[in-house]
């Protein structure tokens, strides 16, 4: 697989770029200005390792699409990444073909650091109905951004989606293929007394089924093992708030545990041309 990584101007001007076979690496040594880009680029659809920046963790995720461009956050969107991120001189990105004992290795399928609102070719993918103030602490993407510390708010690594007090928010978490998953692990916010917490929730799953899970007030993972189903995404919803004095109930991180589905991303690539989709059972 061919593979590219780019950082161009808010006029689409390439200030840098580097490419290779199977696995590159670009060093860019000017400081980021507001409204230049990064972009990645693939020869093809497939698993990738991607690092985008040394201060963020490099991460398994799936291109759907042959190009994805990250915006270079400043102003509001900063604060939802390190302090490290993004700043400076010099900058070190680097992105590889995943091997095949990874792709089909168990592990967290909702894990994307790399999220972002306007993402559509990078999965997992993070969306909802409503996120506080519209601010990017409190965003979507922060539910599968790998950032588990859960014991404050407002600022990194304090990351959470808020729902602005909407007891009809919902969030989905799509994966861009079939994948199969076996359990699902809760991390609440846990800043209390200011926090509140949910005491039951409900996942639906692209399958159709819908699932509820009773929740404690507690920081700590709470992890429930699932019948193992072929999905493309999950939908969380019905969030029942305990009654107590806060209004301020908020999810840090979910986690979807299971597996790629073999053959799933080539039935993907397929489907985009048009050919019908095969039928997955487990």
């Amino acid at each position: 697989m061919e593979l590219t990584l780019k950082i161009v101007d808010a006029d689409g001007f390439v200030l840098a770029s580097a490419t290779g076979q199977d696995e590159t690496f670009l060093v860019y040594r000017q400081s980021y200005r507001e409204g230049e880009q990064v972009i990645v680029e693939v020869s093809r659809p497939g698993h990738v390792f991607l690092a985008l920046d040394s201060a963020i963790q490099p991460s398994l995720v799936y291109m759907k699409q042959c190009s994805y461009a990250l915006a270079v956050p400043f102003g509001d969107k900063r604060k939802s990444y390190s302090p490290n991120a993004f700043s400076g001189d010099i900058h070190r990105l680097s992105v590889r073909c995943a091997r095949p004992e990874e792709i089909a290795h168990r592990r967290n399928l909702a894990l994307n650091p790399w999220d972002d609102h306007a993402n559509r070719a990078l999965f997992p993918h993070a969306r909802a109905n409503v996120e506080t103030r519209g601010e990017a602490v409190f965003a979507a993407r922060n539910a599968i951004d790998g950032e588990k510390a859960n014991d404050d708010h407002g600022f990194w690594p304090y990351t959470s989606w808020g729902i602005n007090r909407d007891p009809q928010a919902a969030l989905t978490v799509e994966f861009g293929r079939p994948v199969r998953v076996d359990e699902i692990v809760f991390y609440l916010r846990a800043d209390f007394p200011h926090d509140s917490w949910w005491e039951e929730v409900s996942v639906t799953f692209s399958s159709g089924k819908t699932s509820r899970f009773p929740l404690v007030k507690s920081g700590a993972a709470q992890g429930f093992s699932i019948e193992p189903c072929i999905i493309e995404w999950i939908e969380l919803h019905g969030l029942i708030k305990a009654e107590d004095i806060s209004p301020f109930p908020a999810l840090t991180q979910i986690e979807i545990w299971g597996t790629d589905v073999a053959g799933a991303a080539t039935l993907g690539v397929e489907d985009e041309f048009g050919r019908a989709p095969l039928s997955l059972t487990l």
